[in-house]
């Protein structure tokens, strides 16, 4: 087992085609330590480079609204009167704390998705 860090394209790249043909590896074995090293490796080397920004706010509501067949006037509950509603979802007002809790708590949208980047 040869394994280094991964520094550039060419190293992170000969992982990925090391780690394909590691896949069918037993754990406990030799084969199957070194594909879990290099997974580590190779997570921490994207983490890094391939940065996935945030989503907008606004989109994560309107995903989950989406999924659950709702039009904006099924909000007033959640976000106040539909004056609000349609200031959120037309980006003319933040979230405020309480609407982002309430979203959460009836919508499921996860916090992470609710406070963008």
């Amino acid at each position: 087992m040869n394994i280094f860090p991964i520094r550039t394209d060419a190293d992170y790249e000969a992982a990925l085609a090391r780690i394909d043909s590691l896949m069918d590896a037993e754990l406990n074995t030799p084969e199957g330590d070194e594909l879990d090293i290099l997974t580590t490796l190779v997570e921490s080397y994207e983490a890094k480079h391939f940065v996935i920004p945030g989503c907008d706010p606004v989109e994560a509501i309107r995903f989950r609204m989406e999924q659950l067949g709702m039009e904006p006037r099924d909000l007033t509950p959640i976000i106040g009167s539909r004056s609000k509603v349609s200031e959120v979802l037309h980006h003319k007002r933040k979230l405020s704390l309480t609407m982002i809790r309430n979203l959460h708590a009836q919508l499921n949208v996860p916090y992470e998705s609710l406070l963008g980047a």
